[in-house]
């Protein structure tokens, strides 16, 4: 009985480590999403009173990975000292945040036409910045000239005539490399882009969502094992 308790316990200390580490990795990768040039460059064109911010899943993912990290070390901690109250505390704040992943899961894919509703109002409102002259349309931009040179697009929603009067000025960004290329298109005298910015930043956000929704499931299989884990030990504990 001690032998299989030993092993019991080594193997929750063995798991919880693991469990520690997926923290680390997620926090890991939270932070490269927020600091990734690309997405630095995508977030720019949601506006401050849009009601969105593709940062939102991001933030989330943070604060995951950091109780994941501090649940990993109670679990650890509760496995070597064979304390019932720590692992009773592992297991309800696990089974706690399983169920709100659950319900964010539900929610999200409740509203999902919604928060696409507002991604494209949002752009489209943007497209305005790019006719505009004051400070924060050229901020704007400048933001936006940098994305058409990186990703191969031009203007935000419905291609070079969204630049408006300040097409001219900022058209080489926009103007094709390979003038002859099936993705170019003639605009004002100049080969610029056929496709609008619209269809990169929305791929990126799903690039970005598809990674947070992997490791959404993977995060919770792996709760799941640590909860039979920790009330299988607990009541081992209990049976000594």
């Amino acid at each position: 009985m001690a032998g299989v308790n030993n092993c019991l316990k080594y193997s929750m200390f063995v798991f919880n480590f693991l469990f520690w580490l997926c923290g680390v990795l997620i926090l890991a990768l939270a932070i490269w999403l927020r600091v990734s040039k690309s997405d630095q460059e995508a977030i720019i064109f949601f506006s401050e009173d849009s009601g969105m911010h593709p940062y939102i899943a991001v933030n989330i993912l943070i604060a995951v990975g950091s109780i994941i990290m501090i649940l990993g070390f109670l679990g650890c901690c509760g496995a070597m000292k064979e304390s019932r109250c720590m692992l009773l505390t592992f297991f309800i704040c696990l089974l706690l945040i399983l169920l709100l992943q659950v319900a964010a899961g539900i929610l999200g894919v409740t509203y999902r036409s919604e928060y696409e509703q507002v991604l494209n109002e949002t752009l489209h409102k943007n497209v305005e910045l790019l006719r505009g002259t004051d400070d924060k349309a050229k901020s704007f931009q400048k933001s936006l000239i940098d994305f058409q040179k990186e990703f191969k697009c031009c203007g935000l929603v419905d291609g070079a005539s969204d630049w408006g009067q300040n097409f001219q000025p900022n058209s080489e960004s926009c103007e094709c490399s390979a003038p002859s290329d099936s993705q170019c298109t003639q605009y004002e005298g100049k080969s610029v882009y056929q496709e609008a910015c619209i269809t990169r930043i929305k791929e990126l956000l799903k690039k970005n969502l598809l990674v947070i929704i992997g490791l959404a499931f993977g995060i919770a299989f792996i709760e799941i094992l640590g909860l039979v884990f920790s009330m299988v030990l607990f009541c081992q504990i209990g049976n000594k």
